[in-house]
């Protein structure tokens, strides 16, 4: 597993090693020196299941990583619309995509049967408001969603190879969130506000939608893409609980018993005013419902979050 010091890679290991799989994770991010990355990888310890090795995937050694694996669950990258736009573009493309690239070649070399690539709502761009259907063309609207579009179609390509040995299944998450959320991300800036008091930053007016997906059923949804016998291509990931930012505000206020000040701003460029997923393919072809709602899950989130150390708990 790519990015398993990460929010979602974090909370797929520890599911996976309460299974009884045995999980490599992988992650430039070192536990000892990053105290984010060792608090998400903390509950990992108690498990003799769990091998950690910090390595960057665009020059370390891939091959002895995947020496006899059933699976490649790939969720490193660098995520972010607003800094894509600047210096670090170089970053992305590195991390995105050539170092996604070095995997897949590794992956065909040892043979893996199933690649498990985590991919972006993103990719989608603005929409009508309808529901995001997996054939919609895509038109991603900031460098971020360009290299992960890039990512899924990348892992896509060596797939189709007639002498490929693994099949890909690329996720499209739709806005995850829950416990070791990134701290930049809005539910979790919208319950650290209502904890503290703190004012919330609040980009436009409130009223763009997210289909918000609790980090469970998100975890569900990416271990049975990696077991679903038929499953190949692009899935949406989404949660089914599309609400609005001000929605999103409203609930915390009301689980915190507090009012929260809000500082708006301007829209960020890049971002869209509704992502709204599909469910259907994921249904259908990886039996696959999600089940956690909105409000329970940003009350179990919050739940986490007053009990969580301070490296969680930054300014909103």
């Amino acid at each position: 597993m790519t990015g398993a010091a990460g929010f979602i890679g974090s909370h797929l290991a520890h599911a996976l090693v309460q299974a009884g799989t045995v999980v490599i994770g992988v992650d430039r991010r070192d536990p000892g020196a990053d105290p984010i990355a060792a608090a998400n990888l903390a509950p990992l310890r108690s498990f003799p299941g769990y091998l950690h090795v910090t390595a960057d995937l665009i020059g370390c050694a891939i091959d002895p990583l995947l020496i006899d694996a059933d699976a490649v669950f790939h969720l490193a990258g660098i995520p972010g619309v607003r800094p894509s736009w600047g210096a670090q573009f170089s970053d992305y493309v590195a991390s995105n995509i050539l170092a996604t690239k070095r995997l897949l070649d590794s992956a065909v070399r040892m043979r893996v049967p199933r690649l498990v690539v985590a991919s972006s709502s993103s990719v989608y761009g603005a929409t009508d408001g309808g529901p995001s259907v997996e054939t919609d063309h895509p038109r991603p609207t900031s460098p971020y969603a360009v290299t992960k579009l890039a990512e899924e179609q990348l892992c896509l390509a060596h797939a189709a190879q007639s002498h490929s040995p693994t099949t890909v299944v690329a996720l499209r998450y739709f806005t995850v969130y829950g416990p070791r959320q990134r701290t930049d991300m809005f539910a979790h800036r919208a319950l650290l506000a209502a904890l503290t008091g703190q004012p919330l930053r609040l980009y436009g007016d409130g009223h763009q939608r997210r289909d918000f997906t609790y980090i469970d059923d998100t975890v569900a949804a990416t271990i049975a893409a990696a077991t679903a016998p038929e499953a190949h291509g692009v899935i949406n990931v989404g949660g089914g609980s599309n609400a609005s930012l001000l929605e999103v505000i409203g609930i915390a206020s009301s689980l915190a018993g507090r009012d929260i000040e809000l500082h708006q701003e301007s829209p960020r460029h890049g971002d869209v005013p509704i992502t709204c997923a599909h469910p259907g393919h994921a249904h259908e072809v990886l039996g696959w419902k999600p089940q956690v709602d909105l409000h329970n899950g940003m009350r179990a989130h919050m739940q986490t979050l007053a009990a969580e150390p301070a490296v969680y708990s930054r300014a909103a």
